[in-house]
């Protein structure tokens, strides 16, 4: 199997209305066993208004300062945030699935890396740029189209996603880094 659960379902969907208050339900869920100094925000294409996506809820989990993740996995397997596998490398991820279908996919940065973590610029990019929000739709749908997908589809992105992630960090003053966080 290419990826270590399964989307839920083949390809790209039009936004849902529904993903922020799915968001807001998972978020609640993770405050309620991590506690209110870790911070959780929605990330990924379910967080742009208007962008199709897969119909999978990412996070992104600000580590509390002083804290494990490890010292957490217990409570989060019991509440549903699993280590299913994944080939994320520069940070923990934690999937809720429903059967083996993932549903959500949490990912959590040490305090240090949250203000300039890249999953973080480049959805507040998309969200401000309307021209980047339709070429990123765009690459997404021709990738589909043309069969690809699972992490050939995540890599076929990559470019893109360094240019845009390379433009928000030249906003803020910062030097390029690599968004590569998968071997």
């Amino acid at each position: 199997m290419d990826e270590p659960a399964r989307y839920p379902v083949d390809g790209l969907v039009a936004y849902d209305d529904t993903w922020p208050s799915q968001f807001e339900a998972a978020r609640g869920g993770l405050v309620a066993v991590l506690g209110p100094a870790w911070t959780v925000e929605h990330i990924g294409s379910t967080a742009v208004p208007g962008l199709l996506a897969k119909p999978v809820i990412d996070l992104a989990v600000r580590i509390a300062p002083d804290a494990a993740l490890a010292a957490y996995d217990d409570a989060l397997a019991s509440a549903g945030w699993l280590q299913v596998g994944s080939s994320v490398s520069s940070h923990g991820v934690r999937m809720r699935l429903e059967g083996a279908v993932r549903t959500h996919i949490a990912h959590f940065f040490p305090a240090e890396a949250w203000d300039t973590a890249h999953q973080h610029l480049f959805v507040a990019w998309l969200r401000a740029h309307d021209e980047d929000r339709r070429r990123y739709a765009e690459l997404k749908q021709t990738l589909w189209a043309d069969g690809t997908w699972g992490r050939t589809y995540t890599a076929a992105k990559g470019a893109f996603v360094q240019e845009v992630v390379d433009r928000a960090r030249a906003d803020l003053g910062l030097p390029p880094v690599s968004v590569a966080d998968k071997p």
